[in-house]
């Protein structure tokens, strides 16, 4: 059965999109920790991080990588702080979260809540900084 994160891919279900090319997607999280939290996904769907090939891993490493200048560039924060937890979602992803304390990335805080407008807001923010 198809991800979540398989059927965004697809085109199935909609999304923020921050970036994508041929083998990597980023999208806004739509129950995030922070203004700008974004994941990162291979859109080759594999559960585990571990198990991702080795050109696949350090791709998605390196997409994240130009995702978090452009995210650090668009919204004010200390750092921009990388999660890989996989529990939630059976397809391996990255969180990208800005931060300016260590309690802005723990994972029990309540998900903030924002409109589709504010998110819109905040992708392109993000897009026009990559």
């Amino acid at each position: 059965m198809a991800s979540i994160f398989s059927k965004i891919v697809a085109g199935e279900i909609p999304c923020y999109k921050i970036a994508e090319n041929d083998k990597y997607l980023a999208f806004l999280d739509v129950f995030p920790l922070k203004k700008g939290h974004v994941l990162v996904i291979p859109k080759k769907e594999v559960d585990y991080i571990f198990d991702l090939d080795t050109e696949t891993y350090t791709g998605l490493f390196n997409f994240s990588k130009e995702i978090s200048i452009a995210l650090k560039k668009a919204i004010n924060c200390k750092r921009v702080s990388m999660h890989v937890v996989g529990l939630e979602v059976p397809h391996a992803h990255i969180h990208l979260i800005p931060i300016n304390s260590m309690s802005d990335c723990n994972f029990a805080n309540e998900k903030l809540k924002f409109t589709k407008e504010e998110f819109e807001e905040t992708a392109n923010l993000i897009r026009q900084k990559l």
